[in-house]
């Protein structure tokens, strides 16, 4: 794949996440109940916060080492996750949609500065970056369609 697809990729996927929250006034984005407790908020901070761990572990990658295993450092994803949203909680939405503009364009120079190489193929590279954005994107994008979904009157 070439860094062109890859972003272009990496700008679909991200295009439909922010459009399934698109047109939600901020008490709907700070409703909880979407992903189990967690708001529109919380899933944007959450994002936001994989992607932060692709700025931190990709240039570790490309240096030719191995990020820590989440089993071994955090106790899993699950606590992982947990810990970071208890670290998250007290944020503004302002803070968290700036924060989420902010991390986004760093991933995005992250990889138009990367070796074309670590694009090509299924590197170590492309697949933490599959994980951690373009391919964890979707299951979000889905559960707050499905939520608005629940949640709007039925039409008829």
């Amino acid at each position: 794949m070439t860094r062109e697809r890859l972003l272009k990729r990496l700008d679909q996927a991200w295009g439909d996440l922010t459009q399934s929250y698109a047109g939600l006034s901020d008490a709907e984005l700070l409703e909880p109940g979407v992903t189990g407790a967690w708001s529109v908020r919380d899933i944007i901070a959450h994002v936001t916060w994989w992607e932060e761990e692709a700025l931190t572990h990709l240039p570790l990658i490309l240096a030719g080492g191995r990020p820590p295993r989440y089993s071994v450092t955090y106790g899993g994803i699950a606590a992982f996750n947990a810990t970071r949203t208890e670290q998250r909680k007290g944020l503004s939405l302002a803070a968290v949609l700036r924060q989420r503009d902010e991390v986004h364009r760093r991933l995005i120079a992250l990889i138009e500065g990367a070796p074309e190489a670590q694009l090509e193929g299924e590197t170590r590279f492309r697949r933490r970056l599959r994980l951690d954005a373009y391919g964890h994107y979707p299951k979000h994008a889905r559960a707050i369609r499905r939520w608005r979904e629940l949640r709007s009157p039925a039409r008829g």
